[in-house]
């Protein structure tokens, strides 16, 4: 009798937790399994170029003005690149505008990159992943640390999403070399 009344407490829990409402994750629970912050989509406005109406048009706008700075517009790019993408791809600009804001050697040495976005293909059986191959040279005006450096070629993954309808905004961005 008693095995009988932990049976029937046992299927009475199981019953009530399966009746009661799902929990949503928490953001932070979702930035935990996706290694990004869920943040609002930028407004069509602020998306580089005005948004792109297709991803490959994204990524090679992001790509363009990624790869062409010099010392003392390397944070404002980094910037204006953060508050038009989304996901991963804001993330990495982001940093990348935080470190490049205070470098003192990059402005002492006046360095800049410049470059062309030679390809941005889709990658074979993954969806919305792309591969950018650019080709971009570094210089600098006050030092011969980059002096005589040829062009060189770069590839980098990266991946676009729909964030308005018929607006697109680079969502990962992952260089490889």
């Amino acid at each position: 009798m008693r095995a009988i009344s932990v049976v029937a407490c046992a299927a009475l829990v199981a019953g009530c937790s399966a009746l009661s409402t799902p929990t949503t994750p928490s953001k932070v629970a979702r930035a935990q399994a996706r290694h990004e912050y869920p943040a609002p989509p930028p407004p069509a406005a602020t998306i580089t170029g005005g948004g792109a109406p297709g991803a490959v048009a994204a990524i090679r706008t992001f790509a363009e003005i990624y790869i062409n700075w010099n010392a003392s517009t390397v944070a404002r790019r980094m910037l204006a690149l953060a508050a038009g993408s989304v996901g991963q791809a804001r993330s990495v600009v982001a940093l990348a505008a935080s470190e490049t804001a205070g470098d003192y050697e990059l402005r002492r040495g006046g360095i800049a990159n410049s470059g062309a976005v030679e390809a941005v293909a889709p990658l074979p059986g993954r969806g919305n992943e792309y591969i950018v191959v650019t080709r971009e040279r570094t210089t600098a005006t006050n030092s011969s640390a980059y002096e005589g450096l040829a062009p060189a070629w770069h590839v980098t993954l990266a991946s676009a999403r729909e964030v308005a309808p018929g607006v697109w905004a680079v969502s990962g961005w992952q260089p490889e070399s």
